[in-house]
Parts: structure tokens; C-alpha cells; sequence
């Protein structure tokens, strides 16, 4: 995954002014590090490396608009660690945290939305590595599934609605820069593994229910992050979903233990 997004920063570049570029990149890495490694101390017992923290800082960099001054991004960054730190389920955290940070700073302080990591400015060759890329990841992490019902259901949505309403109020979605948005959602965001489904049936009502949500926040507000809701009402799903799998478990065992201790 950093090397995917090592590789489209490096497109990137050469269509972006480095002296924007960077400044959030780097900021928003570091406080993510700096605030996951003590934490990841304090439950674990023992020091490691947060990748996982530069991961999310590298996508709300990513996300945010160039234009956002260094400090920013530092703070999305902060909001979303702190954020998979305090809402966690029994083994992992419950939403994507480069998503609920990027939402919460959005209201908390009008942060803009660029999507400049899905290379909408590299033309062509910025597509053809984002889907290249994209790919490669949904495979190697086990997500092709729902990234194909969450694609199908969302660009299914927006065609009809484009028939029962004006079309020209929908047609952004399918032209760059919105679609290079939606295929970096779909990879890199939404496949998300500690909140996303494993089995390939959950997968795909997971991404059905994110289009789907992403859908209603867009007709309902318009707002430019209808995609990151999207993706945290499907991990608030699938982390209830968990809980009931995990509730369901513990009844079954102890329903099969009362049995086995009435039968001897």
C-alpha cells in the first residue's frame, strides 16, 4: 500500500507544484507517527513502527487540497488517529481514520477536498496508474469484491438518476476529476482492512451499502465528502456486524457447554 501511493505521488509531482505538494505530505505523516507510536506503546507493551499512522497521514495529504497550509494536515491527521484510537471495536478500530478525520475538520474547520492523489490533473497516464495501481492493491489485500459492488452499485445510482433527474446535474460524477476520485476511494480507502470485511458475501453488501450511502449524502447535501460518510456508515456496519457475529459465537458456545454439562 505505501509503495502504491509512493508510486502515485510520484506522478503527481511532476503535475504539482513541489512546494505544495510536500509540506502537507510530510506534516501530515509526521503527526500521525508521532501521536500512534506512544499509543501503540501504551496497549502493546512494546514499540512499533506506525505504518499504519503514515498510511493515513499520506491519504489525508492526499485528499486535501494543496492549497491547505502544512499544519492543516497535521491536524486531519491528528483528529483521525485519535479518532481509531477511541472508537475501537474488540481487535480493531471501528472507522477508516483518514476518512473520519478528514470529515470531522471538514465541519470543525472548513477544510477543502481535492482529491489530488487520484491524478485527475495527470490526464491519461494518471489514470491508467491510478486503475493500474488500484488494482494491484484490491488484489493483494483480498478486496476485489467489494470494490466491483461498491463501482457497480455506485456508477448503477448515478446512471439512473441521471434519467429520472436533470442529467447534467450527475454527469461530473462520471468525468475526471470525480471519477479519478472515486477509483482511489475504492481502492485505497475503502479497502481499508482492520474496517472492512473479510468473507466475499459481506463484502459485497458492505460496498452496496457505501455506494448507497454515498448516493443519499450527495443528493442530500451535495457536500464533497459524501464518499468518506459513505465509507463510515459502512464501517459503522460492518463493526456492528462483527458485534453480532461475535455475540452469536459466544451464545453458540455457551448454549453447546450447558448441553454437553446436562448430558454427563
Amino acid at each position: 500500500m505505501t509503495l502504491g501511493l509512493v508510486l502515485l505521488i510520484a506522478v503527481a509531482a511532476a503535475y504539482l507544484d513541489p512546494a505544495r505538494l510536500w509540506p502537507p505530505l510530510v506534516a501530515a505523516a509526521l503527526a500521525a507517527a508521532a501521536i500512534d507510536a506512544p499509543l501503540l506503546r501504551a496497549r502493546h507493551g512494546r514499540w512499533q513502527f506506525p505504518d499504519g499512522a503514515i498510511l493515513t497521514g499520506l491519504f489525508v495529504a492526499m485528499v486535501l487540497s494543496p492549497f491547505e497550509p502544512w499544519y492543516v494536515a497535521a491536524t486531519t491527521a491528528a483528529v483521525g488517529i485519535l479518532g481509531k484510537h477511541l472508537a475501537r471495536g474488540r481487535t480493531a478500530n471501528v472507522f477508516n481514520p483518514a476518512a473520519l478525520g478528514l470529515v470531522v475538520t471538514y465541519y470543525a474547520i472548513g477544510t477543502g477536498h481535492d482529491w489530488w492523489g487520484a491524478l485527475a490533473d495527470a490526464g491519461v497516464v494518471g489514470l491508467v496508474a491510478l486503475f493500474a495501481t488500484g488494482i494491484f492493491i484490491a488484489d493483494r489485500v483480498n478486496k476485489m469484491p467489494l470494490v466491483l459492488a461498491f463501482l457497480a452499485s455506485y456508477f448503477l445510482l448515478f446512471t439512473v438518476m441521471a434519467f429520472v433527474d436533470e442529467p447534467r446535474r450527475v454527469a461530473e460524477i462520471f468525468r475526471a476529476p470525480d471519477v479519478n476520485a472515486v477509483l482511489f476511494f475504492a481502492c485505497f480507502i475503502l479497502t481499508d482492512p482492520p474496517t472492512s470485511p473479510v468473507k466475499a458475501r459481506d463484502q459485497i453488501a458492505c460496498g452496496v451499502i457505501v455506494a448507497l450511502a454515498s448516493f443519499a449524502v450527495f443528493e442530500l447535501t451535495g457536500a464533497v465528502h459524501y464518499l468518506l460518510s459513505g465509507v463510515l456508515i459502512g464501517n459503522a456496519w460492518e463493526a456492528w456486524r462483527r458485534r453480532q457475529a461475535y455475540v452469536h459465537r459466544q451464545t453458540t458456545r455457551t448454549a453447546g457447554a450447558q448441553a454437553a454439562r446436562a448430558t454427563t
